[in-house]
């Protein structure tokens, strides 16, 4: 009897302890075993690549300011001149006699007015009453019409000699000759009864200017002062800098876009204005990201999300929004803190509340 007690005993002990190890098991078993990370910065600087026209700083046709026909030019396309070299010669006979017929309409101006100075001083001169107060009167009134007759005749030689001045057509600014529209014995017409002819084109091509159209969401950040990086298709590996110069500060309501413009420096003359351009921004983050590996993003019904460990040992859940896809990783704009244990192995059928065991972090 004493025997079939013992063994009734250690059976019963038996189950107890078997219930026991199942039951521990059971429970080690619901726990997830998770890796975790903490996220990383991204970049403090946002890089966005956008097309561009490069543009001389200063480009102006130049005109004839009088006719005649084109006696010689000097400079053809592709010569860099300076301000004031002589580019062209107008041969224009018609104003040279004009000039000479207006200086000598002057001198004879200028000696009736001498004439009638001396008149009016030996009148005014006289002791009062020998002369008539009229004839005096006639005397001053002659010499301030011949000096008005002087001063109008000086303005017309004045302005003669500047039509012969403009006979020689010159460069109003250092730059690069891109078109010649004329040659010698053509009639140069500057646009007094009839149409102005371009003679030349020049550009200032030791500065250029680069206009892009940045997108409304970027604006706020190109502003003066920004850095950029200019390829071009030909030479992508070549690399120019420069900076942003200004922007219209107005959002074009057809494109929402900010047209804004790059200068950079172009001593070197390697760039040429027409080309086509990249041009690469690199613009402050307007708030602080975080990257993480895609495999910790969870996508459900409830949205995009990510498990993050609390506590611990506790999983939650947590709504994320997505920035740019770096392809293995992705950027995170809000949701989660640099202080967040991230899991990046989340099981499909993990929710908010579950116990987790981390195994392994980053």
């Amino acid at each position: 009897m004493l025997v079939l007690g013992t063994v009734v005993i250690h059976g019963i002990r038996s189950r107890i302890s078997a219930a026991a190890t199942i039951r521990d098991r059971t429970l080690e078993q619901a726990v997830i075993p998770v890796s975790v990370i903490h996220p990383k910065r991204a970049d403090l600087k946002e890089e966005i690549t956008l097309p561009g026209n490069i543009q001389a700083f200063i480009d102006a046709p130049i005109y004839a300011r009088t006719n005649g026909y084109l006696k010689k030019w000097y400079s053809d396309i592709g010569t860099h001149v300076k301000a004031g070299d002589l580019l062209a010669e107008i041969e224009a006979p018609e104003v040279d006699q004009q000039l000479s017929q207006a200086q000598a309409q002057l001198a004879t101006s200028q000696a009736n007015m001498n004439l009638a100075e001396i008149t009016m001083k030996r009148d005014l001169g006289m002791m009062k009453g020998a002369i008539p107060q009229q004839d005096i009167d006639n005397a001053v009134g002659a010499y301030q019409a011949d000096k008005a007759t002087v001063d109008s005749q000086t303005a017309n030689v004045k302005y003669l000699q500047q039509l012969v001045a403009f006979q020689k057509v010159t460069a109003p600014f250092d730059g690069l000759i891109t078109a010649r529209n004329t040659d010698v014995g053509q009639l140069v017409n500057s646009g007094n009864g009839g149409t102005a002819q371009e003679l030349f084109r020049i550009s200032s091509t030791s500065q250029l200017r680069i206009y892009i159209n940045v997108p409304q969401m970027y604006g706020d950040a190109a502003v003066p002062g920004v850095n950029t990086d200019l390829t071009l298709p030909e030479t992508p590996s070549r690399h120019y800098t420069g900076k942003i110069a200004r922007n219209t500060g107005a959002i074009d309501p057809t494109t929402r876009t900010l047209l804004t413009e790059v200068d950079i420096d172009n001593s070197s003359g390697q760039l040429k204005p027409g080309s086509y351009a990249e041009v690469h921004l690199k613009l402050p983050a307007a708030t602080a990201t975080f990257v993480v590996p895609v495999t910790a993003l969870i996508f459900r019904a409830a949205g995009l999300q990510v498990a993050v460990v609390r506590d611990g040992d506790k999983a939650d859940l947590v709504h994320v929004t997505e920035g740019r896809d770096f392809g293995t990783e992705v950027e995170i704009t809000s949701g989660i803190t640099a202080n967040d244990s991230v899991i990046i192995n989340t099981p499909d059928s993990l929710t908010s509340g579950a116990t987790v065991r981390v195994e392994s972090s980053n």
